[in-house]
C-alpha cells in the first residue's frame, strides 16, 4: 500500500513529467500497475511513461503466414459404387437383429438409406474429413416422410457405420489405385 500512495503523490504533483517508482516486488511494467482497479486517480495519466513504451510495444507490420488450401479430390463413382453396395449388405445385417422395429419393411428401409448415402457418394465426398451428417439426416427425414418404421434406428446405424469404414475405405481404395 506504501507503493501506491507514494506513487499517487509522485503522479499528481506535476502534469507535464512524472516519475515512476521502481521496486523490486512489483516487477510489472508501469501500464499494468496502472491498469490495476485499487488505482483511483484524479487527474488521468497516459497508459505507459515514454521510457517504457518502446520495449512493450508490438511490431507496427504484422503479418500472417499464407493459408493453404487443402483441395479434397473429386467424389469417384467407382467407389461410390462399391461403398454403397457395401454399406447395402452391412446395413441389412445390423438391421436384421430389430425384426420387431422393422417387420417387413425391412428391405425398403435400407433401399432408402442406401440411396441417399449413394447420391452423397457420387456428388460430395471425396476422402477423409469430407464425411458430413446431412445425407443421414436426409435419411431420417425420407424415412419418416414414407412412413416407414424405425427411422432414427436405420439412420443413426447409417451414421454409424460411415464414421466407422468410409474414411478407411476411400484409403484402402485409393492406396490400390497407386
Amino acid at each position: 500500500m506504501k507503493l501506491f500512495s507514494s506513487f499517487v503523490a509522485s503522479s499528481s504533483s506535476s502534469s507535464s513529467s512524472y516519475s515512476f517508482p521502481t521496486t523490486t516486488l512489483y516487477p510489472l511494467p508501469a501500464a499494468l500497475i496502472l491498469r490495476t482497479p485499487c488505482l483511483i486517480l484524479r487527474h488521468p495519466l497516459p497508459l505507459s511513461p515514454p521510457s517504457l513504451s518502446a520495449r512493450y510495444t508490438l511490431p507496427r507490420t504484422l503479418s500472417a503466414s499464407p493459408t493453404h488450401n487443402h483441395a479434397y479430390p473429386a467424389p469417384s463413382p467407382h467407389f461410390a459404387q462399391f461403398e454403397t453396395r457395401k454399406f447395402k449388405v452391412e446395413l441389412l445385417q445390423k438391421l436384421s437383429d430389430d425384426t420387431d422395429e422393422f417387420g417387413n419393411d425391412l428391405d425398403a428401409v435400407v433401399d432408402v438409406c442406401a440411396q441417399i448415402f449413394h447420391e452423397f457418394l457420387c456428388k460430395e465426398y471425396g476422402g477423409p474429413g469430407t464425411l458430413l451428417v446431412e445425407p443421414f439426416t436426409d435419411m431420417l427425414v425420407a424415412l419418416k416422410k414414407k412412413k416407414l418404421p424405425g427411422a432414427a434406428l436405420a439412420a443413426r446405424a447409417s451414421l454409424l457405420w460411415a464414421q466407422s469404414f468410409v474414411d478407411e475405405d476411400w484409403e484402402v481404395w485409393n492406396s490400390k489405385l497407386k
